[in-house]
């Protein structure tokens, strides 16, 4: 495949030295696309709305003028932010030129690009040394490859309207040197598997196709051929060189993508990677249909919009998986453009209208029109987020996401994290979970350590608490063992290893299971976490139940943190807060925390309740009268208030094996209108362990009410029709499958 590949690439090289010419535009926008759209235009009010929108934009940069200054800042200075700007202006200029027909847009693209071509062969690196590819134009490469991928499809825009001798400056002073600077001059840049990388990727390939230059198509699409690079580290810890891994744009398109459209980084950077691996498969289907990148590895850039869609909340906001920053959603461009480009590409999914009438705008070129058509003719269906499963790994078998939708009252979203290590931007914590309700997190990812572009921040790059603090496993809903992060904080023993899916099961729809299993995060111990969504009618909205079981070779200190939002309202046990603040530890995040207070349970159990958005929320988790109950809160050794004063409970055990068992609730509210509160008080009388082994996970859920429940999970054999027997307390539980659960109704 990638022989014939290559000789059609060859004989297009021989049509162009035959005197063909190709026709401009043909990357995103083509020429019968753009007759398309001129026949349309006033007819579909969406896309009619975005071009207006475009246009005022667009005339108020050209009225300011030309500003192209020499490269001084870190993101969010000013450089920075007018190289951005002029990029994004330039693109939406040449779209506008070929739409409208107003040569003033050509002459601005063209009066930008002349400024730019003047300046770029006299620019050294930039003069901000700190990214490991320091970039000409921005601080690093990255940004450079984000100019040229906007900028050349603004050039192929205008393309036909510039003389041949402007045709041929721009070309020799400017985009061919920058192909080759992104490529060749910082291969550690272009030559990986990484979401910088497939920047640098298509901004070379987008560039190589306006120039019709089947050598730079070639570079783009499969990397620097025979490079040896000296193994290296990025700004984020990750990998540069990885033996024998191959590069190149088709290359990111297999190895960090799973067969379901999961991308290994995370949701965060999917989302940023979508734009570039979006717009160009679109410039390749209008100008190299031969590559047929909609295809390729079972058509994964498609599945990949629908997983990123599926990642997202109530609100539309991406899960903080790995680095992550809050509040990022599917209103985000690079999302507009690539729901757009699969509904046009793939099968007119008419749910993924709805996602586009949504954010409101459409991108400027015959996908966005067919959206918009869409639309406007009442095709649009509702995008239904379901309970699913998104494995992780090139081939599907480095762990899964899992992710559970309450059926009942869509409003509940779980979602647990059993995957590989996600590259440099990767954290350590395995089994961790996260808890949304009606759009905001009950029990939160901690995300990112970084205020992105706010350039007194860092320069809006990443904090160093990103490393000290965020990637921690402290930072996670998950266990710690002994005061350390899971592979001991190591990048390179993270990445050798991934989490097992041990169950998921959603068939029932009141009792919704994932698990699974990770043995490499503490040698010698073995950590299983099954997560159960319940619908029950003595629960007022769904509960979670969590079993994290633990087996351990030797014995050592475990603590579970819960990161809630909220004022606490009450406990069922007795604590002292602190009168004095004092640090939780010295290392791997323990540094960050301040320990606040302290209690103890007698009763076998604990129930924290807080209140967080006029809702009433409650931890019950099983203890024993030697478990510490910490109460503690992110900030401390934060000098610059970095990182946000978030509160936390922990539950500390001394052990070799445990069941950490805990029953995650929603209950009433409370009005500030009426000052009534309702159903502010847990329905949990009492949560026991029933069984605590390799073997089986069993507990004893008793309510308020006089109801109890049993739940017992296999955790050493998976199977649908595996038959188990299970004495507990004189009692024998007998079932088939891989769990029980009854209500003493029917005992």
């Amino acid at each position: 495949m990638l022989y014939l590949k290559r000789i059609v690439l060859i004989c297009c090289v021989l049509v162009a030295q035959s005197g063909f010419s190709q026709e401009h535009p043909n990357l995103i926008l083509t020429k019968q696309g753009v007759k398309d759209i001129k026949s349309q235009l006033g007819k579909v009010p969406l896309f009619d709305a975005t071009l207006a929108e475009v246009k005022a934009k667009v005339d108020a940069e050209i009225l300011k003028g030309i500003d192209v200054p020499v490269p001084k800042d870190m993101a969010g200075g000013y450089t920075h932010v007018r190289h951005k700007l002029n990029y994004l202006t330039m693109q939406e200029a040449g779209v506008l030129y070929q739409i409208l027909g107003d040569d003033k847009y050509a002459v601005y693209v063209r009066d930008m690009l002349m400024a730019y071509a003047e300046m770029y062969p006299d620019l050294p690196r930039h003069p901000q040394e700190r990214s490991y590819s320091r970039g000409k134009l921005f601080w690093q490469c990255l940004n450079d490859s984000n100019w040229l991928v906007y900028t050349a499809q603004a050039y192929d825009c205008v393309y036909d309207y510039l003389t041949k001798k402007e045709v041929k400056h721009l070309e020799k002073k400017l985009f061919k040197p920058m192909a080759d600077f992104l490529s060749i001059d910082t291969p550690q840049f272009f030559n990986r598997i990484h979401n910088h990388s497939t920047w640098g990727n298509v901004a070379v390939g987008m560039i190589a196709l306006v120039m019709d230059d089947d050598a730079l198509v070639e570079r783009a699409l499969y990397g620097i051929k025979d490079l040896k690079l000296d193994a290296g580290k990025d700004n984020d810890g990750g990998d540069i060189f990885v033996e024998g891994q191959k590069a190149g744009f088709l290359a990111n398109l297999e190895e960090p993508f799973s067969p379901d459209g999961y991308y290994t980084e995370g949701a965060y950077y999917q989302r940023y990677a979508m734009y570039p691996f979006m717009i160009f498969a679109e410039a390749l289907q209008n100008a190299r249909p031969e590559v047929k990148p909609f295809e390729h590895k079972d058509g994964v850039l498609l599945k990949g919009v629908d997983a990123l869609l599926n990642l997202t909340d109530k609100d539309g906001e991406f899960f903080a998986l790995n680095d992550s920053q809050k509040g990022m959603s599917y209103f985000t461009e690079s999302l507009v453009s690539a729901v757009d480009i699969a509904y046009y590409y793939g099968s007119k999914d008419p749910s993924l209208l709805s996602i586009a009438k949504e954010q409101g705008r459409v991108q400027l070129d015959q996908t966005g029109l067919a959206v918009a058509v869409g639309i406007r003719d009442g095709k649009a269906k509702p995008f239904e987020k379901n309970s699913m499963l998104l494995t992780d790994g090139a081939d599907g078998d480095q762990g899964a996401i899992g992710i559970l939708r309450s059926t009942k009252n869509d409003d509940f979203t779980l979602v647990m994290k059993n995957a590989a290590q996600g590259l440099s931007h990767g954290h350590y914590d395995k089994l961790s979970f996260s808890l949304f309700h009606e759009g905001d997190e009950l029990l939160q990812d901690y995300g990112l350590a970084r205020f992105v572009n706010i350039e007194q921040k860092n320069g809006g790059g990443y904090l160093k608490e990103n490393k000290t603090w965020a990637k921690q496993t402290i930072a996670h809903n998950t266990i710690i063992q002994d005061e350390t992060s899971h592979f001991n904080g190591d990048y390179e023993i993270g990445s050798k290893h991934h989490s097992d899916m041990y169950v998921f099961d959603v068939e029932n729809p009141d009792i919704q299971i994932v698990s699974a299993k990770e043995k490499n995060a503490y040698p010698g111990t073995v950590l299983q976490r099954t997560m159960v969504m319940l619908n029950n009618a003595d629960f007022e909205q769904p509960v979670v139940l969590d079993l994290m079981q633990v087996n351990a070779e030797a014995k050592h200190q475990f603590d579970l943190p819960f990161y809630y939002f909220g004022q606490i309202i009450s406990t069922n046990f007795e604590y002292n807060k602190d009168d004095t603040l004092h640090t939780l530890g010295k290392a791997h995040g323990y540094q960050h925390l301040w320990k606040e207070g302290e209690g103890a349970s007698k009763k076998g159990d604990a129930t924290l309740t807080w209140r967080n958005n006029n809702t009433f929320y409650s931890i019950t988790t099983t203890t024993s009268a030697e478990d510490k109950l910490i109460f503690g809160r992110i900030g401390a050794h934060d000098p610059e208030y970095n990182l946000r004063p978030d509160p936390v409970f922990i539950v500390r055990k001394q052990t070799d094996n445990a069941l950490f068992a805990s029953v995650i609730e929603t209950h009433g509210n409370y009005s500030t209108v009426t000052e009534l509160a309702k159903n502010a008080f847990s329905s949990v009388e009492a949560l026991k362990v029933l069984q605590s082994s390799v073997d089986y996970s069993a507990v004893e859920l008793s309510l308020k009410n006089g109801d109890s429940y049993v739940f017992i999970m296999a955790n050493s054999n998976a199977s649908k029709t595996e038959k188990h027997s299970l004495l507990i307390n004189d009692k024998t539980y007998n079932w088939t499958g891989v769990y029980y659960f009854i209500s003493n109704k029917y005992y």
